[in-house]
């Protein structure tokens, strides 16, 4: 039962039991109410507002429209500390983790600025997130050293012992909180594994009750939440992701744990009312969180376009969410005239940069500006690289990325294999810069050349070509026509780079490095070829060869078709 309601039946059976005790005379026995509202209970009632953003990935700027940015956020942020402070409650800032790599500036500095702007912000904790292993592990240290909050991680291990803290306790407006960091096991998976290689990433579910036993044994909490970076799957509908928060919040005993901060999934999570669906959440819409076995579970989309704003109160030992919203930093968002154009308006109050903010981060955003900003290409229409589509389906710039790697002539394979993680944003129509190629591959992954059987492709895209739609692992692919069966996981292949297929002639193929070494859960190849060509340097050298981009010429062709399947642009099979 929900403990709300639980609570308010109590208080009813208490009222009316008073109410009928009454005498002849004046002698009534005293019994204390139990408080069903914040107001009832007085000064017994704690207040406290939990601040929370999740996925950077380098955006310590603001876009060349002016939206989010940290120096924004810091006002946003400052603005909201001042009034739960002057309400009487206090202030809590988490992470979902992912401050490294989608930005070239912040790549190029090792996300030294989003670690700075963190600072300056008043974080008081973060989820270490996987890509936090997108650089060797000094650099990792260099970016804990910088931090002046906890990076927190319960289940990752180095010669068995916690690589990070486990978790921190806060003192909030006369509250024991408790903070629990949790890092998705998928970080085998998704992490170089020439970094990660010394790490043991064990089962959140498993280490989160641990820590929880611990904390409840000291006696150390009143609340307990955790900062994750797992992922928001609706309906625990993981896919070919590890499980995220919504799993590991139904496998939890009811009552250990208060609310979830997450991350990873990069997703707004509002749901519909009465339903385990998201709502078709917009900028400036209402937002009601997820809510499994009582645990609240959040998540504010990516790269600090919404502080998430959770104010809660705490009452009869027990926590209560009093409002919720995902306030938007100078997001824009597109209205249509009445001449069928488009004009993008700000959704809710400009917010105004924090002038000390901006001027420490403008130092970095200057460096390294010309290089950057060099124009290598011209594009006659987007180029496709935004994560929901790209993971969902061939795009016109999956298919250009990989058909630049294949095609590059000290390469020469006859297919193509692109991871879709690998692809991080889109390119508008018109110029391409440098630094549209840096945010597009951000990971410097080196191409590999790989020579197999017609058998033993079949076999390696048999795993390959069925990883499910919506994860980074589903493959954007260039030169081959086949067929998937993807409740079998195998393929029947037509025809490869116009030479028709056999079992027993050999083809060459290339894939990123890190998928070559087993990463997103490719099949590693041990064979595999390094090509010395690093994955950004071909997309550029390609771009400038090409001098103009007629989009259409990378328009997916149909090669590849899927059956049982409930998407025709990919695996999606609905388990059990």
């Amino acid at each position: 039962m929900n403990k709300k309601l639980l609570k308010g039946l109590v208080a009813t059976a208490v009222l009316t039991a008073l109410a009928g005790c009454g005498s002849d005379d004046d002698n009534t026995s005293s019994t204390s109410e139990i408080a069903t509202s914040c107001v009832e209970a007085g000064d017994a009632c704690s207040t406290f507002t939990l601040l929370h953003t999740n996925d950077n990935h380098g955006r310590f700027w603001e876009n060349s429209s002016g939206e989010y940015g940290m120096a924004a956020r810091m006002t946003l942020v400052e603005q909201i500390r001042s009034e739960v402070e002057a309400n009487g409650g206090e202030v809590l800032l988490l992470s979902g983790g992912d401050v490294n790599t989608g930005v070239p500036r912040s790549d190029l500095l090792n996300a030294k600025p989003d670690f700075v702007g963190m600072n300056l912000i008043g974080y008081d904790a973060m989820a270490v997130g996987n890509h936090e292993f997108d650089n060797a592990l000094d650099i990792l240290e260099m970016q804990r050293d910088l931090a002046d909050f906890p990076m927190l991680a319960a289940n990752i291990y180095k010669d068995g012992e916690r690589y990070f803290d486990a978790y921190k306790i806060f003192e909030v407006n006369g509250l024991r909180v408790a903070v629990i960091g949790l890092t998705t096991e998928d970080t085998v998976r998704l992490g170089n594994p020439e970094y990660i290689s010394e790490l043991e990433f064990t089962d959140p579910t498993t280490e989160v009750a641990k820590v929880i036993t611990e904390i409840n044994a000291a006696n150390a909490a009143d609340v307990i939440f955790a900062t994750t970076h797992m992922g928001h799957y609706a309906n625990g509908a993981s896919g070919s992701n590890a499980p995220g928060d919504v799993a590991m919040a139904r496998k939890l005993e009811a009552g250990l744990l208060d609310g979830i901060i997450g991350g990873h999934s990069q997703n707004p999570v509002c749901m519909e009312a009465g339903t385990e669906a998201y709502a078709d959440f917009s900028a400036g819409d209402e937002c009601a969180p997820d809510q499994q076995n009582g645990i609240y579970i959040m998540q504010a989309h990516e790269w600090g376009k919404y502080v998430g704003r959770a104010d809660f109160e705490y009452y009869e030992g027990e926590l209560h969410l009093a409002s919720y919203q995902l306030v938007p930093v100078n997001l824009l968002m597109k209205v249509e005239n009445e001449d069928g154009s488009t004009t993008k308006v700000l959704v809710g109050d400009k917010i105004e940069a924090d002038p000390v903010v901006q001027e420490i981060l403008r130092t970095y955003q200057d460096q390294g500006s010309e290089e950057l900003l060099e124009v290598i290409a011209i594009t006659d229409g987007d180029l496709e690289g935004v994560r929901d589509v790209v993971r969902s389906k061939q795009t016109n710039l999956g298919q250009l990325i990989a058909e630049a790697q294949r095609s590059k002539a000290e390469i020469s394979a006859d297919f193509a294999v692109m991871n879709s993680g690998g692809v991080r944003a889109s390119i508008e129509a018109g110029e391409v810069t440098y630094e549209d190629v840096l945010t597009v591959q951000p990971f410097g992954n080196t191409i590999t050349k790989n020579t197999l059987t017609g058998q033993e492709i079949a076999d390696y895209l048999g795993t390959v070509a069925s990883f499910q739609i919506g994860s980074g692992a589903y493959p954007q692919l260039k030169g081959i026509s086949m067929t998937v069966d993807c409740t079998a996981n195998t393929v029947d292949i037509s025809d490869i780079n116009g030479k028709g297929f056999s079992l027993t002639e050999s083809y060459t193929f290339t894939v990123p490095s890190y998928n070559a070494a087993g990463g997103d859960g490719y099949p590693a190849l041990d064979a595999a070829v390094m090509t010395g060509y690093v994955d950004a340097d071909v997309l550029y050298d390609f771009f400038k060869a090409q001098a103009v981009i007629a989009v259409a010429d990378y328009a997916p062709t149909g090669d590849v078709v899927y059956t049982n399947s409930d998407s025709v642009e990919g695996c999606q099979v609905t388990a059990g």
